[in-house]
């Protein structure tokens, strides 16, 4: 997207900057400056490309600045829109960050800034040159609690990638079949993605490749016997989508791969009637895995799944290594699996869920069958 039309509501993104001042406050921070895209986007509703250098920033007393490349952008959630010269007779500069910070320094001029928050991860010296003796901190870790929790304007973004899921994995199964080429049935699912979504994505997901635990596409014809893994992802303006299905590739799965497949499909089913607002994400992942244990074939070490949003994992983390609890407004991708060369080699099934306030809200209803 080229930044000048919103993607996501103004006001709601008024809505998370109110929340963000909140916790300024409370950790005494005079201003907030970010430049990752998604945190951009986040607060003002504009995303642009890698090849731009945008950010924003949040001022104590309620004043957002957007900086732009080239053209400002419209309707946005901000209070004072600037931009600087991202390109000289269309040739991009490679000195925009200098040139953007050179526009914050000037926005900052006669305020009293003693603390300023930012994103540690992504914040160059010549940034933090323009914040003079303030004090740094870094905010990331409250933007990312922030993220958690999913405004509508967000969910609506997230169910238009998802969608997209169902529309890919339609032609999956069209054409899956002995002999096609892995690359094939990746180049037609990314074409199918853009026309369920009427514009270029911003993510494509992980696993198109046949026979083995999943990755990216090969020059490789498929076989019978095999399973097809899919873990799809399409970024819908910035919001993802995390999907996976498995499909046999001659349409004709054996007893064991049917085995396996019933018993992830009760892992799902497990979770659907576990979750829900105040569980322990580290509960569902012990009883899933339980469950898979018990498995006639198959093994399974992974982790059970993520939030999604604007990035393809994040927090919850329904893995044993974090202690995260389910908090409504939340939206978890879940993806059980069993995995043995006897299933060549094995099978996936991913969902993602919208959790409301009494469990889980399905939106991604497409066949789980492996043909």
């Amino acid at each position: 997207m080229n930044g000048t039309a919103p993607l996501l509501d103004p006001n709601s993104c008024r809505t998370r900057q109110t929340r963000l001042r909140e916790a300024m406050a409370q950790q005494r921070l005079d201003a907030v400056v970010a430049v990752l895209p998604e945190h951009v986007e986040y607060l003002t509703g504009h995303r642009w490309d890698h090849r731009f250098s945008p950010l924003v920033a949040l001022a104590a007393d309620g004043s957002c600045l957007l900086v732009c490349p080239d053209k400002p952008a419209l309707e946005s959630a901000a209070d004072d829109v600037r931009t600087y010269e991202a390109k000289w007779k269309s040739t991009l500069r490679n000195d925009q960050r200098h040139s953007s910070a050179e526009v914050l320094a000037d926005w900052l001029a006669g305020r009293r800034i003693g603390r300023v928050g930012v994103e540690f991860s992504a914040c160059p010296p010549h940034l933090t040159g323009r914040l003079g003796t303030a004090t740094l901190a870094d905010i990331e870790p409250t933007l990312l609690a922030m993220r958690r929790r999913k405004d509508p304007d967000e969910v609506l973004l997230i169910r238009r990638a998802v969608a997209a899921c169902g529309r890919m994995y339609e032609v999956a199964r069209e054409m899956i079949a002995p002999g096609v080429n892995e690359l094939e049935v990746f180049s037609a699912l990314q074409a199918a993605a853009v026309a369920a979504c009427g514009e270029m994505l911003t993510g494509t997901g992980n696993d198109y490749a046949c026979g083995v635990r999943g990755g990216p596409p090969r020059d490789r014809r498929c076989e019978a016997g095999e399973l097809f893994i899919l873990d799809l992802g399409p970024a819908y303006r910035g919001y993802f989508a995390d999907t996976s299905r498995a499909i046999a590739v001659d349409g004709q799965p054996t007893d064991l791969q049917l085995a396996a497949w019933e018993r992830v499909c009760g892992a799902l089913t497990i979770v659907e009637r576990v979750a829900r607002p105040g569980v322990r994400c580290r509960e569902i992942y012990d009883e899933v895995f339980a469950w898979l244990a018990d498995s006639p074939v198959g093994s399974w070490s992974s982790h059970l799944g993520h939030g999604i949003g604007l990035f393809p994992h994040e927090a919850p983390h329904l893995n044993p290594s974090w202690d995260d609890v389910l908090a409504e407004g939340e939206v978890i991708a879940v993806e059980p699996a069993l995995y043995d060369p006897a299933l060549r080699s094995g099978l996936r099934l991913e969902n993602d869920y919208l959790v409301t306030a009494t469990g889980l809200e399905l939106l991604s209803p497409f066949p789980l069958a492996l043909v």
